[in-house]
């Protein structure tokens, strides 16, 4: 009689030894294609709108716009400056050194990096490293007096060029 428990008992063991490994199995399982798809995602390229760029932003009246006045506008992750010569620049606010985002300090008249300590001109040129190279831009058009930003595609240069200014 007891043998018959014993071997019953065994059974009943080795069923449920059986169910957790099965089980263990496919939580891992589930695991590693969890990490995977993690992964692709990760790694996948996005499409060009997807970069946080809002599209084409009405800024305003170029009449709103002071020379040598900066702007900022978080929607569309830029700033917008009017020079001294009265021409447009849109800045991108993201820092070319390790991405973070820069302040405008009205101040100083800087944009400081609050990552490293990177220093950036009213014109987004590089006043004081580690950043390799100035702010990128935006393509500013003025359209019936209107200024308008086309932030669906950075524009990555070295350093200012007077060519880079748009003029009403």
């Amino acid at each position: 009689m007891q043998g018959r428990r014993d071997s019953e008992a065994g059974a009943r063991a080795d069923g449920r030894r059986a169910f957790l490994v099965r089980l263990w199995k496919v939580l891992g399982a589930a695991a590693v294609l969890e990490v995977f798809a993690v992964g692709v995602a990760f790694l996948w390229p996005r499409k060009e709108g997807a970069r946080g760029g809002a599209g084409v932003v009405a800024a305003g009246p170029v009449a709103e716009f002071t020379p040598s006045s900066v702007r900022a506008f978080p929607a569309g992750r830029f700033y917008l400056v009017r020079l001294a010569d009265g021409g447009f620049l849109a800045i991108a606010s993201k820092c070319t050194h390790l991405g973070c985002t820069v302040p405008w300090n009205a101040k100083e008249r800087v944009f400081p990096c609050p990552c490293h300590a990177s220093v950036f001109d009213m014109r987004g040129d590089v006043l004081s490293p580690p950043a390799p190279r100035a702010l990128d831009l935006f393509a500013v058009r003025i359209e019936g007096g209107i200024v308008k930003v086309d932030t669906s595609r950075r524009i990555e240069r070295t350093r200012f060029e007077p060519g880079q200014v748009t003029y009403l």
